[in-house]
């Protein structure tokens, strides 16, 4: 049994992290605040604030401030929900898709080199064993730990 896999398995996001942090910034972009758009682009449509601080692995009171500046730089826009005014939903603006598109063009191309050597039956593979892996973490937390 490879008993680095659990060092392996903290390194790989890390470094993966770096690599597109390293290339987004010259679009000015933080990390939280590209990790923000990203995550809006690919769900639907006027997210509850929550829904996307729970898809991005944060507080949604931590995501208030990362909003703030985006909405600052014209890029989303919080607005009321119908049905519960205590809840904001969080759409990207029209001047958010050119940036959008620069860093899905960023994140692919650091996808591929990332994955370099591995073909497409093995990253069906590894994807398959890393959402395993992330289940069973998943169990062994208490439900408190999941909230967020």
């Amino acid at each position: 049994m490879n008993e680095n896999i659990g060092f392996q398995l903290s390194r790989a996001p890390r470094i993966w992290r770096a690599v597109l942090d390293q290339r987004l910034a010259p679009l000015g972009l933080t990390q939280t605040r590209w990790v923000t758009l990203y995550h809006l682009w690919r769900m639907p449509e006027g997210q509850p604030q929550c829904d996307l601080a729970r898809a991005i692995g944060v507080e949604a009171p931590s995501l208030v401030r990362t909003l703030d500046q985006l909405c600052e730089q014209g890029l989303v826009e919080r607005c009321p929900c119908d049905q519960d005014r205590r809840t904001k939903r969080v759409h990207l603006t029209e001047q958010a898709t050119p940036l959008l598109e620069k860093i899905d063009a960023i994140v692919r191309e650091a996808r591929e080199e990332m994955l370099k050597g591995l073909d497409d039956e093995e990253q069906e593979r590894l994807s398959d064993m890393l959402n395993r892996i992330e289940a069973n973490g998943q169990a062994l937390l208490s439900p408190e730990d999941c909230q967020g």
